[in-house]
């Protein structure tokens, strides 16, 4: 089976970029492959920090040989009056490299086989590579000596094996070889032999290039060294990548710190530790230690000097930690709220002291509607943002929220506050977890519904590259946490509310709350058809406003979703998307007059339907009974003429189907369903 393999070594790569630049180097392989015709039955991927690999096994020697039909000139043009080919005729014979006599006529034009070889996959790996890997994006992308071109960090060797040999090519004036390198205190040059002996042999140089069985090293030997003291660590799959992606041979090393460093918010403890210096927390018995492991990229037995260097430095980090804690808790912690002013929201829209205050309003009124404790809520929104203008947040900016839950904790605040203040910018991510107390989801919501109105009245909606203050995230958090947690609140009121306490002038007050209403619809459907069919969730939009209860929108598609494969449900559909048609350009809030009925099955319709009280009946209910309807509404349309000459019996009847109609809109919008 054929292979080659290619390794690009560089100079130590961002962590953030060897996952993704791997995954470019895959894919435009691949599309290599597929554009010249090339069957092959696999690519594995390696990567660390110092390289990226790739081995293509089972691919063909060569193109298939493959016969082109060319369209030439017109017969009048590709021949002379004479019978001859004319110097057009000639012309294109000696471009496609064919005798003349080959040639032959079809549909009043001249035509040629052209016979075109299979190029030999060495031509086209050589031709391809360079090219191919210099086209690989990134940020922060650079050029070093005097070439022109740029990638993530200085390419310092390549490997280029077909097979036993080396296939010689060249990128950015780096010759390739078989010659790779260990790890850097281990070999400056390792000859691989062939692709099937590559892995092995790095692994014997140091090197572990396969991503996933780095990942499972460090797992395994961490947890072992943690269960030497009876511990359990703390591996966040964020920090495991990150610290996957730094080292080529990992190795744990336990560290330790003074008990003393418990002593501030275990959050802040943590995050020195995991996100600052990307070391893996330990927990006894759920309590954190004064102990730490960090993974080494090392060789050798004597760990002492990388122990006293580590701790040294975690150290100083917590030192900072507790004199900003001290620092901030010699006040008040509600003294911190006045301090809001100085920082800006959005320029325009006010301070975060102004924004706090329209958060107390907007909570407020979510406590009064959802009847939540109205004196909780909004105490919890009155402090929420206190922490970003204290010492430790502005050094540790991703601790916001916790922080502000540890400092109102020492102030001596209700739980539910404590609690609140940290919940309330939940969901921290598209799979995060959700506010559980009422204050979290109610000032949470509040706080993002400000946020998205304001973003929207200053005109800087979210673009394709763009997603100012994370608006899509709040978005998305809103809705998730109205449904998930099973509340009552129409967040088109909301909007409404939100608009109108705004610190600027809004021109069309209308306009804005509808661009709010639409962004809100489109991360609703895309939200909902990671799960449920996109047609019927359109469908669930469609018919009424689904920000004014959300619940019922769920409610909705999940019920539809279910209806939607039984039997029976076409016949429903299709009487509904009849009337839906005749209807489309007309809507009245009349009832029909029975007394200008003169058909039996406008009675019968009538009488099928008028006992439906869609605003009384479960959805179960009111499917129910329109499927009983189904025979009434298909009788009508064979019997009567809707469009009758009479206007007064056309409207009539125009009305009696527009009243059903609306019992059908209590479901969905039919027309939407693809059935």
């Amino acid at each position: 089976m054929n292979k080659y393999l290619l390794e690009i070594g560089t100079e130590e790569l961002p962590y953030k970029f060897v996952n993704t630049g791997l995954v470019q180097l895959k894919s435009a392989f691949e599309q290599l492959l597929k554009d010249n015709h090339i069957n092959y039955t696999g690519v594995k991927a390696f990567s660390t920090p110092r390289r990226l690999t790739l081995i293509l096994e089972g691919f063909e020697e060569k193109q298939p040989d493959t016969v082109k039909v060319v369209k030439g000139p017109i017969l009048n043009i590709a021949y002379d009056e004479n019978g001859n080919l004319s110097k057009a005729g000639q012309g294109f014979a000696r471009k496609n490299g064919v005798d003349e006599s080959a040639l032959y006529k079809e549909d009043n034009y001249i035509w040629a086989k052209v016979e075109q070889k299979g190029k030999s996959i060495k031509d086209i790996l050589q031709n391809n590579i360079e090219n191919l890997v210099l086209k690989m994006q990134g940020p922060y992308f650079m050029r070093w000596a005097d070439l022109d071109v740029k990638f993530q960090r200085p390419i310092r060797w390549v490997v280029s094996l077909l097979n036993d040999e080396e296939l010689k090519i060249k990128i950015a004036d780096v010759e390739s070889s078989r010659f790779s390198r260990g790890h850097r205190f281990k070999s400056d040059k390792v000859e691989i032999k062939n692709p099937d002996s590559y892995e092995q042999t790095l692994f014997e140089n140091n090197v572990v290039v396969d991503f996933e069985r780095r990942k499972s090293i460090i797992v395994e030997s961490a947890k072992k060294e943690a269960a030497k003291v009876g511990a359990d660590v703390y591996m966040e799959d964020g920090l495991l990548e990150e610290v996957t992606n730094i080292c080529e041979w990992p190795v744990p090393v336990i560290c330790n710190f003074d008990k003393k460093y418990l002593d501030i918010p275990e959050k802040v403890t943590v995050t020195v530790m995991a996100v600052h210096q990307r070391y893996f927390p330990m927990y006894k018995d759920g309590k954190l230690l004064n102990s730490f492991i960090t993974i080494t990229n090392y060789i050798g037995s004597n760990f002492e000097n990388i122990k006293a260097g580590n701790e040294r430095v975690v150290v100083a980090r917590l030192d900072d930690a507790i004199f900003f804690f001290n620092e901030d808790t010699k006040v008040p912690f509600e003294s911190y709220v006045e301090k809001l002013k100085g920082i800006t929201f959005q320029k325009g829209i006010g301070s975060m002291y102004d924004k706090t205050n329209r958060i107390v309003e907007l909570a407020s009124y979510l406590a009064e509607v959802t009847n939540a404790p109205i004196d909780t809520v909004k105490r919890t929104a009155l402090l929420c943002k206190a922490d970003l203008v204290t010492s430790l947040v502005f050094e540790f900016t991703e601790l916001q929220g916790f922080i502000g839950s540890d400092y109102a904790f020492n102030a001596g605040e209700k739980p539910q506050v404590v609690q609140g203040i940290k919940e309330h910018y939940y969901p921290l991510g598209a799979d995060s977890e959700l506010a559980e107390s009422i204050e979290g989801q109610l000032v949470g919501i509040a706080d993002k519904i400000d946020t998205i109105v304001a973003v929207f009245a200053e005109g800087k909606k979210p673009t394709g590259s763009a997603d100012p203050l994370g608006i899509r995230r709040a978005t998305l958090g809103v809705i998730k946490t109205v449904i998930n947690k099973n509340l009552n609140i129409n967040l088109v009121e909301l909007i409404k509310k939100s608009i109108e306490l705004l610190p600027v002038e809004v021109e069309d007050k209308n306009a804005l709350c509808n661009e709010v209403k639409t962004f809100f619809h489109q991360r609703l459907s895309i939200f909902y058809t990671e799960k449920y069919r996109h047609d019927v969730v359109e469908a669930c939009i469609a018919n009424k406003e689904p920000l004014s209860d959300l619940k019922d929108f769920a409610l909705r598609v999940e019920f539809l979703t279910e209806k939607i494969s039984e039997p029976d449900f076409l016949q429903l559909s299709e009487a509904a998307n009849r009337i839906i048609r005749i209807t489309k350009d007309y809507k009245t809030e009349q009832l029909p007059d029975k007394t200008l009925f003169n058909n039996p099955s406008e009675t019968k319709l009538m009488e099928c339907t008028g006992s439906i009280n869609e605003d009384k009946l479960n959805y179960k209910e009111l499917f129910t009974e329109l499927s009983k309807a189904v025979s009434a509404i298909d009788e009508f349309f064979e019997n009567v003429l809707v469009m009758d000459k009479d206007e007064k019996i056309k409207t009539n009847r125009l009305s009696l189907l527009y009243f059903v109609k609306r019992k059908f809109d209590k479901i969905a919008d039919f027309s939407k369903l693809v059935i």
